[in-house]
C-alpha cells in the first residue's frame, strides 16, 4: 500500500495525470470531428501538458532551493527533462503552421509562471478571475483549436459552439480546486469561491453544466455522443455539489481531473 501510494502521488505531482486529461480532450475532439489518430500532435500535447504544468508548478521552487532540492523533486526534473525532449521530438514532426498556433497558448503558459505584472512581482497565476480564464483558455486552444487548426478543417458554428462547451467544461473542472484551495489562497487573490461563496460558487458550476448540456444538443445528433456526455455531466454535478473546502487530497487532483479521461473512456466502449 505504501509503494502505490509514492506512484500515486508521483503519478499526480509530476503532472502525467492532467497531461492524460488533455490528451483525452484532444482525442475527444478528433472523435468528433471524425478525424483520423494525429499521433505527433497528440504526443505533443500530451507531454507538452507535462513540461508545461512542471514548469508552472517548480520553477519557483528550484530557483529558490536550487542547491538543497530533494530527490524527489531532482526526481520530477529529470522527468520533465525527458518529457521536454519527446516534447522537441514530436514538435519536430508538425507543420510551421501549428506551431504558430500552438505560441500563443505556451506564452500564456510561460507568464502563467513569471512574473511580469506590478512592477514584476505578480504573474497570471496570482490574479484571481484572470487565473480561471487563462487555464480554460489555452486548454480550449489546446484541445479544440489545434486539432481543428492541424487537420485545416475550416471554422463553423460547430467549432464554436464545441470551443464555448469546452471551456466553460474546463472552468467547471477548475472550481473544485478552488474550492479547495479557499482556506490556503492569499487574501488578495480573488477566486470565485473567495469572492461569491462556496454555495454560490456550486450555483455557478451548475448552470454552466445546463449550458454545457444544452450545447451539446446543438453541437451533435450521434446518440452515443449525447449519453456519453449526460454521463459526463452527471458526474460533474455529484463532484462539484460534494466538493469541500478539507477535501480529500485525491479528490479534486486525481477524480475530478480524472473526468476527461473518463469520457473519453465511455466514447471508446460505447
Amino acid at each position: 500500500m505504501k509503494y502505490f501510494k509514492i506512484i500515486l502521488d508521483f503519478y499526480i505531482n509530476s503532472s502525467i495525470h492532467v497531461a492524460l486529461a488533455v490528451y483525452a480532450f484532444v482525442r475527444i475532439t478528433e472523435l468528433y470531428f471524425n478525424l483520423s489518430y494525429n499521433e505527433p500532435l497528440d504526443y505533443f500535447m500530451f507531454y507538452g501538458t507535462i513540461t508545461g504544468y512542471n514548469f508552472v508548478k517548480y520553477a519557483g521552487v528550484a530557483k529558490l532551493h536550487h542547491r538543497s532540492l530533494t530527490t524527489y523533486l531532482k526526481v520530477i526534473q529529470v522527468f520533465s527533462l525527458l518529457c521536454f525532449i519527446l516534447l522537441c521530438y514530436y514538435a519536430w514532426q508538425l507543420s510551421i503552421r501549428t506551431l504558430l498556433l500552438i505560441s500563443p497558448f505556451g506564452l500564456l503558459t510561460l507568464l502563467y509562471a513569471i512574473p511580469f505584472l506590478s512592477g514584476f512581482q505578480k504573474n497570471l497565476r496570482s490574479v484571481g478571475y484572470l487565473k480561471i480564464i487563462v487555464v480554460a483558455l489555452v486548454w480550449m486552444g489546446a484541445t479544440v483549436f489545434l486539432p481543428v487548426f492541424d487537420a485545416q478543417i475550416e471554422f463553423s458554428n460547430i467549432v464554436g459552439l464545441i470551443s464555448v462547451q469546452r471551456f466553460l467544461l474546463v472552468v467547471v473542472l477548475i472550481l473544485p480546486f478552488d474550492i479547495r484551495d479557499v482556506k490556503y489562497d492569499a487574501i488578495s487573490l480573488q477566486t470565485i469561491p473567495r469572492k461569491i461563496g462556496v454555495k454560490n460558487t456550486k450555483k455557478l458550476g451548475i448552470v454552466l453544466l445546463v449550458i454545457c448540456l444544452l450545447l451539446e444538443f446543438l453541437i451533435t445528433g450521434n446518440s452515443i455522443f449525447r449519453k456519453s456526455f449526460f454521463l459526463i455531466i452527471f458526474m460533474l454535478f455529484v463532484l462539484l455539489v460534494w466538493a469541500k473546502e478539507n477535501q480529500s487530497k485525491y479528490y479534486s487532483s486525481f477524480i475530478v481531473e480524472a473526468i476527461p479521461v473518463i469520457w473519453l473512456v465511455f466514447l471508446s466502449v460505447f
